[in-house]
This record gives structure tokens, C-alpha cells and sequence, in this order.
């Protein structure tokens, strides 16, 4: 009996494959090596946050001059088209968010097949929202209706995009690594946006009336003529800039499809039934690092969101400078292009709050001088430059900090998966809808100060609320943004716990998941 029973074991023993027995024989699972991202995976997802960056470049910085004194639409039509447009954007990020978070996973994952179905429709949109119709009473519908589709399915694109985050890789220093390669591709993409728009733009002579009013114009039908040429030149100078923006778009999304590749968390496979939307976005909204952090951006976010709407017409009409604001917003970020990896070493040296007091306070005293200044072309330039370091800080900052929330969160609920699309598409959420709001507010004020439609000069009520929403206006913001800052927990020594926390975590979800594959096998086996 006790040589068939020491036969039968070694009949088992033999038919058993060598991993199994060295994984039964070893008494604790070996650390798994840390996930190196390479530099190709990082500038291939870097690449992919170039178009959201592009086109919002060109909308935020020229929509509203292009309205005005192109399409020729009145300004409170153009308020109403601004701030609809932005707040349609801003409510499609949380239905996206909520559409990708009941998403399966596909061979391309979960996230990519929205990227990737997407593009060539935002392209389409995109390019109408540059094209003047013929029929000048449906103009405002024309805009409103091309611009709310493009917000949408841009939308479709950056949510997946930004949740992306969280699955390129599982550590949190590869995440930060490639959010500062994004954040630098993304100032290039503002710095492209800048300069295809404002340089073909500015090749062409826009128009300007020296009367509005008609009353004295001389030889009004041989100005006419010349205005309606140059007029047309200037529309055809958009809808080149327009194309070649699409081109890029096109480009970065197929080079973001073939280069980056999800991955799952080990603890999110074990999950049999993935969370609801609005279970999910309950246990978001109710964590308070997020609220604060989201709450301390959305002001700060504000405040840049004026200054980049208004500053083509402010350098325009308050400076004088008609012929020099695009090759002035192209200092501001190529100052911020090159301040992008200053400002990640930075935060990796001092700490991310640090990093958050020093970068966008520093926007603060340039400013004031531009306030109190008089028109110098000189020192704007200067400013301009000196600026760019706070538009840098402003880029990466937050999209550097929203991981550590996530992990925080992962911690205090392991088991909600897949809310990482809620987090971004409403932090996204929140911006957009603070940025329709600057717009329509910023618009419909100039209406009340008495703009004028394709002026070469405006009145000195347009001129001093111009300098308001530039200047004064976004400094009360950041300053409001500050003092919300000082309420969010997780400094350094907050994130260095959750990151060891985190690690452990997976260890044992893997742990566990290598188990039950083992004993899987040795069942199919025996």
C-alpha cells in the first residue's frame, strides 16, 4: 500500500509542468520588476495631447476676433455662440466620461476606440467652423451648431485620452515622466496652433472701417470693393490655417493609435461587476482631495482662460499692436515650451504644492505691469516671455497632480475600478464651463461698452474693459485659486505613503491572481 501510494504521487509529480512544481516549492512570490516605460511609448503618448491643444490653441486665442470682425456676426450673437459652445463642451465631458466607463475592454482596449472613430469627424467640423456661409441670417445657427459638434466629438477624443493616463503604466514616477512628455508636446501644440493660425492669418490685411457709422466716408463704393476683396482673403487665410491644423490632428492620432498601448491593473481583472456611473461619480464628487483640488484649478484656470480670450483683441485695441499679437502670443509659448522641464524638475525637488504657489503666483507682478504700463511694444514682449513661465506651470501642474488623487482614492475604495474617465471628464468639466462663462461674460461686456464691429479703433470704454479682463480680473482669480490650494492634503510625504501603499496593493492582487491561475492549471491537469 505504501509503495502504490509513493508510485501514484510520483505518476502526479511527473505529469505536472516545472513552473507549477517551482511555484508550489517557492514560499513567497518573487517582486515583480518595475515597469519601465521607453522614450518611444512616452513621445508616442505625449503626440496624442497635440491636437486637443491645437485646435483649442486656435479656438481660444482667435474664435472670438474671427466672429467679430470676419463673419461679421454681432457681438451678442457671438457671446451667445462662445458661451453655448463651451458650456455644450462642458457637459458632454461627464456623458462621455459616462459612456467610456461602460465600455468593455476590446483588443485595442477601452479607451482607444474612441480616439481613433472620433478624428475623422472632429476634422470635418473642425474645418467648417472656418468657413463663412452664404447665407448671412443662419450665420450664428452655421457657428453654434459646427462648434458645439467639434466640442463633442473632441470631447470623445481628450477624456479617453486624459484617463489614458492611469493605464500606460502602473507606477507613479513612469506617470509623471510621461505627463511632463505630454505637457511639453502639448505647449508645442499651443506654440503650432499659434503660429499656423496667427501667421497665415496675419499674411492676409484684415479690414477695418475708420468710420463704423458710414457718415464720412469717401468714395464709398471704391472702399467697398477693396474691403470685400480683402475681406475674402482674410476668410481663405482661415480656411488654410484650418486644413493644415486638421493635417496635424490627423497625424498625432494615428501616431497616438500605433504607439501606446492599455494596460490593466492586476486588482481591476479580479472584478466581476464593474461600478455604476452614478455610484461611481457619488464616491468621486464626495472625495475631498478631488473637490479641493478641482475647486483651487477651476479659479486659476479662470483666470488664464481671460487672458487668452481677450488678449488678441486687448493687444489689437488697448496696445495698438494690430500687426503684432500673433508673433506676441508665440513668446508666450515658446517661453512655456521651454519651461515645461524647469518646471517638472521642480516639483519633483520641491514638492507639487510648492510648485503650484511659486509657478502661477509668478504670473501675478507681470500683470500688474501690463495694468499700469503705457503701449511699449518693447516691454510687452518682455512680458510676454516672463508670462510664458506661468502658462507652463499652469499646463503641468494639474494634470501632474490628478494621479496622486486617483491613488489616493484607489486606496480608500479598491474595489471601484473603471472611474478613472469620471475624475478627468469632470475635472475637464468644470474648466470648460468656467471658460464659457469667461467668454460670454467677457463678450457681452464689450457689447455693453459700445464695440464696434471691424473698427480700426475702438472707444475708451472698450479699451479700459479690455485691460480689466486681462489684467485685474484674472489676478483676483489666482489669488482666489492660491488661498483654495492650502486646503488640499497630499503634500509629499502624503503621496510617498499612498505610493507604497498603492505598490502593495498590487503585489497582492497579482499574488492572488497568480494563485488562481496556478490552481486552475493543476485542476485542468490532474
Amino acid at each position: 500500500m505504501a509503495k502504490g501510494e509513493g508510485s501514484e504521487s510520483g505518476s502526479a509529480a511527473g505529469l505536472l509542468p516545472t513552473g507549477i512544481l517551482q511555484a508550489a516549492e517557492r514560499p513567497a512570490q518573487e517582486p515583480k520588476k518595475k515597469q519601465q516605460l521607453s522614450i518611444c511609448n512616452k513621445l508616442c503618448y505625449a503626440v496624442g495631447g497635440a491636437p486637443y491643444q491645437v485646435t483649442g490653441c486656435a479656438l481660444g486665442f482667435f474664435l472670438q476676433i474671427y466672429l467679430l470682425d470676419v463673419a461679421q456676426v454681432d457681438p451678442f450673437s457671438a457671446s451667445i455662440i462662445l458661451f453655448v459652445g463651451r458650456a455644450w463642451d462642458a457637459f458632454t465631458d461627464p456623458l462621455v466620461g459616462f459612456c467610456i466607463s461602460k465600455s468593455s475592454w476590446t483588443r485595442l482596449g477601452r479607451l482607444m476606440p474612441w480616439i481613433i472613430f472620433s478624428t475623422p469627424l472632429a476634422i470635418i467640423a473642425y474645418f467648417l467652423i472656418w468657413f463663412v456661409p452664404d447665407f448671412p441670417q443662419g450665420q450664428a445657427l452655421w457657428y453654434l451648431l459646427f462648434y458645439c459638434l467639434f466640442e463633442t466629438l473632441v470631447t470623445c477624443f481628450h477624456v479617453p485620452y486624459s484617463a489614458l493616463t492611469m493605464f500606460i503604466s502602473t507606477e507613479q514616477s513612469e506617470r509623471d515622466s510621461a505627463t511632463a512628455y505630454r505637457m511639453t508636446v502639448e505647449v508645442l501644440g499651443t506654440v503650432l496652433g499659434t503660429a499656423i493660425q496667427g501667421q497665415i492669418v496675419g499674411q492676409a490685411d484684415t479690414p477695418c472701417l475708420q468710420d463704423p457709422n458710414g457718415s464720412a466716408l469717401a468714395s464709398e463704393g471704391t472702399n467697398h470693393t477693396q474691403s470685400a476683396t480683402s475681406l475674402k482673403e482674410t476668410q481663405n487665410a482661415y480656411l488654410l490655417a484650418a486644413g493644415v491644423i486638421a493635417s496635424i490632428y490627423v497625424i498625432c492620432a494615428v501616431i497616438l493609435t500605433l504607439g501606446v498601448r492599455e494596460q490593466r491593473e492586476p486588482y481591476e481583472t479580479q472584478q466581476a461587476e464593474p461600478m455604476s456611473f452614478f455610484r461611481g461619480l457619488r464616491l468621486v464628487m464626495s472625495h475631498g482631495p478631488y473637490v479641493k483640488l478641482i475647486a483651487g484649478f477651476l479659479f486659476t484656470s479662470l483666470a488664464f482662460m481671460l487672458v487668452e480670450g481677450n488678449f488678441a483683441l486687448f493687444c489689437t485695441y488697448t496696445l495698438g499692436f494690430r500687426n503684432e499679437f500673433q508673433n506676441l502670443l508665440l513668446a508666450i509659448m515658446l517661453s512655456a515650451t521651454f519651461t515645461i522641464p524647469i518646471w517638472q524638475w521642480f516639483l519633483t525637488r520641491f514638492g507639487k504644492k510648492t510648485a503650484v504657489y511659486t509657478g502661477i503666483s509668478s504670473a501675478v507682478p507681470f500683470l500688474i505691469l501690463v495694468a499700469f504700463m503705457k503701449s511699449n511694444l518693447i516691454i510687452t514682449y518682455v512680458v510676454a516671455v516672463a508670462a510664458g513661465i506661468s502658462v507652463a506651470a499652469a499646463f503641468l501642474l494639474p494634470w501632474s497632480m490628478l494621479p496622486d488623487v486617483i491613488d489616493d482614492f484607489h486606496l480608500k475604495q479598491p474595489q471601484s475600478h473603471g472611474t478613472e474617465p469620471i475624475f478627468f471628464s469632470f475635472y475637464v468639466f468644470f474648466t470648460k464651463f468656467a471658460s464659457g462663462v469667461s467668454l460670454g461674460i467677457s463678450t457681452l461686456s464689450l457689447d455693453f461698452a459700445g464695440y464696434q464691429t471691424r473698427g480700426c479703433s475702438q472707444p475708451a470704454r472698450v479699451k479700459f474693459t479690455l485691460k480689466m479682463l486681462v489684467t485685474i480680473a484674472p489676478i483676483v482669480l489666482i489669488l482666489l485659486g492660491l488661498l483654495l490650494f492650502k486646503l488640499y492634503p497630499i503634500d509629499e510625504e502624503k503621496r510617498r505613503q499612498n505610493k507604497k501603499d498603492l505598490q502593495a496593493l498590487r503585489e497582492e492582487a497579482s499574488s492572488s491572481g497568480c494563485s488562481d491561475t496556478d490552481s486552475t492549471e493543476l485542476a485542468r491537469i490532474l
